[in-house]
């Protein structure tokens, strides 16, 4: 079974950066497209970006609220999916999760937290002043 583990999280101020890191434990980890979400206690879980097996600036996609602020990246050499979030908000608060989409070598990039599995403990993000 799949297991990955998040980190990177932390308390920081508005217009802050933080880098996350999702280290994920499986052999076909460059086979599988993988996603970021996040939860705010009493919401549902919300998408926040994904990346495509390959990589590339040009598959990547993210959600209206973080599109040209956070950038989704991976190394499949080191098996880890990265999110950098630049102009950190309050509003960005949340616990971050890391995901891998289930269907090997998807063609398209889903924000659907149906297709994805793997789910970490997740690492905690608080912005505020």
């Amino acid at each position: 079974q799949v297991q990955l583990e998040e980190s990177g999280g932390g308390l920081v101020q508005p217009g802050d950066s933080l880098r996350l890191s999702c280290v994920v434990s499986e052999v076909a980890f460059a086979h599988h497209n993988m996603g970021w979400f996040r939860q705010v206690p009493g919401k549902e879980r919300e998408f926040v970006a994904a990346v495509k097996y390959l990589g590339g600036s040009a598959n990547r996609y993210y959600s209206e609220d973080v599109r040209g602020r956070f950038t989704i990246s991976r190394d499949n050499a080191k098996n880890t999916v990265y999110l950098q979030m630049d102009s950190l908000k309050p509003e960005d608060t949340a616990i971050y999760y890391c995901a891998r989409d289930k269907r090997p070598e998807a063609r398209y990039l889903s924000p659907d937290p149906i297709y994805y599995d793997g789910w970490g403990r997740g690492t905690q993000v608080t912005v505020s002043a």
